[in-house]
This record gives structure tokens, sequence and C-alpha cells, in this order.
């Protein structure tokens, strides 16, 4: 009877001090387990993982980042255009993204995983295999704890969290939604003569090919029967810029979006828009108008551009 005096005593201490009672652990999962599962549909991140590093990063909802800035696993501004947050982290004041809702936090997570090059191998790997995904983690850099992938593990393991990794369908891995594929024209083509002798390959259902020492913009054209104002068109480029060996060179105009399951890209240290742009066969100005950038900027390392129409 004292002990559930006691609680009571210490619940309505801390309405009156205006803070909420602490989210225990199985709270925390309960609350957000069917959102992690949603985006285990979406991103093809095991829900057990989300969960087991939502708990750990927020420390199990409580934390000053979750409470004040719905920002469940801590992830830091990075060229964010909304709402931000200072906390002490790594450094003193540091800027960390501010959401409305914890469904902001969750998703930008699985884009963070799922967008980034560092972590794409773990797409590769069983979606129910939570071992291989909590090392693939700690292996790829996402924390500094020795034991982090142990953390996870226990957590997932203490709580069944495995059981969430119900979903059937998830879309393919980042590696093979990406993949080019060497294409063959059929006789009559335009590709067709050039193709005899040098490989054509496809990329967002666009043909392109890898450029030599000896190529040039005139030779190109020539080659391919077009004129170089196209060439330079097609490939977001003008007459001032040079072709160099090992670049991909668009023999067709790239597409208004990237292809299916490639929404979007998280922004590496030396990349530009135009890199991008030729990596995913998406047109610079389409580029431009999702992520909302003026000509001549560039995107800021480690914020996520959009690479299609925004649609969650």
């Amino acid at each position: 009877m004292k002990r559930v005096i006691c609680i009571l005593v210490i619940a309505v201490s801390q309405l009156l001090a205006g803070q909420s009672p602490r989210m225990s652990r199985s709270e925390y999962i309960a609350r957000y387990s069917e959102l992690a599962i949603k985006e285990m549909a979406i991103s093809g991140i095991p829900a057990s993982i989300t969960l087991a590093q939502a708990c750990l990063e927020s420390g199990n909802g409580n934390s000053y980042l979750a409470r004040e800035a719905n920002n469940h696993f801590g992830i830091k501004c990075h060229g964010w255009k909304g709402e931000t947050i200072k906390h002490s982290d790594d450094a003193p004041n540091e800027c960390f993204r501010k959401y409305n809702h914890a469904e902001e936090s969750f998703r930008d997570h699985s884009d963070f995983l799922r967008y980034w090059d560092r972590y794409a191998f773990l797409f590769d790997l069983e979606p129910y295999d939570y071992k291989g995904w909590s090392y693939g983690l700690k292996k790829a850099g996402y924390a500094t704890a020795p034991n982090y992938a142990e953390l996870l593990i226990s957590i997932i393991e203490e709580h069944q969290l495995y059981r969430y990794d119900t979903v059937s369908l998830i879309p393919p891995s980042p590696s093979e939604a990406e993949v080019s594929v060497r294409i063959h024209p059929t006789k009559g083509s335009p590709l067709y003569r050039v193709s005899l002798y040098r490989e054509v390959y496809s990329r967002n259902k666009v043909a392109y090919i890898i450029a030599t020492e000896y190529d040039t913009f005139k030779s190109l054209a020539k080659e391919y029967d077009l004129f170089r104002f196209e060439l330079y068109h097609f490939n977001d480029l003008d007459r001032k810029d040079k072709i160099t060996p090992g670049m991909v060179i668009y023999l067709e105009k790239k597409r208004k979006e990237s292809a299916r399951h490639l929404d979007r890209h998280v922004v590496e240290e030396d990349e530009t828009l135009w890199s991008i742009s030729q990596r995913y066969g998406v047109r610079m100005k389409y580029l431009r108008k999702y992520n909302n950038l003026a000509p001549g900027t560039e995107p800021l390392p480690g914020s996520i551009i959009n690479l299609r129409k925004r649609t969650r």
C-alpha cells in the first residue's frame, strides 16, 4: 500500500511540475511498433532494428530531443530547412531537426539508412536478419559505442522485437533498384550500328555509354548521328565542359523522375547536383524543382535530396 501511495505521489508531483511520467521501454515499444512495421513495408528496414534503435537513441522516448522535438533518432540538421532545436551532444549547442510528429522522425531515419551509400549493403541482407543488421550498422559507423550491436541485439531479444518483422512484401534493395543493364538495340534502331562495337547501357530507361579518353562531343555527335547541342542538353552540360574518361554520357534525354524505389538520396561530401543527376538519370531542372534549389546552389552534405515528387 505504501509503495502504491509513493508512486501516486511521484506521478502527482510530476504533473504539478509540468512533466509527463517517464515512459517504460515496454510502453514505448507498444506505442511505436505499428509505425516501425509500416516503415519496414516502405523501406525494407527490419521493424525490430527500427524499434531497438529508437529505444536506445531516445531513451525510450524520454530524451530531451524526443520530448521537445519529436526527434527519436538524434538526427542532426544537415541542411534541414524545417524547425530546429539546439542540444549539446558531441559538441555544445549542436543543431538537431525538430519534427511536428514522431512519424516524421521515423521516416527520416528510414530515409537516411535506405538512401545513404554507406548503409546500402545492409539491404542485401535477409530482412529478418536482425543480428546481421546490428553488426552491419556498427561496421558502417552508425554509432561510436563499441558494444552498439550487442546493445541492439539485447533489446530485440529481451523484448522479442523480431516478432514485429512480419512484413512479407518489401521493396527491392537500393542496389537492385539502381542497377544498370546492357542493352542490345534492334536492327534499324539509331543505336544499333554503334552497339556492334561499343557497349550501350540503360539506367532509368535512358541509354548511355561510358566515355573513353578518345571521346569528344564532336566525335560522339558524329558517331551517334546527333548534334553536339543535343549531347550537351541530354547531359546538363555546355560548350565549356569537357568529356573525361569514365564519364557517363547519356544518348537520350534524361527523365523527370528516378526509377521506382529510388525516391531520395543522401548527399555525400564530394557530390554535386550534376553528379547526382547523372547517377540517377534525372534532369537537373527537376531535381532543383523537387528540392527548392535555386540555380547555382548546391545541396549540403548530409542533406536528403528528393529524386521524385514527394509523396510521403
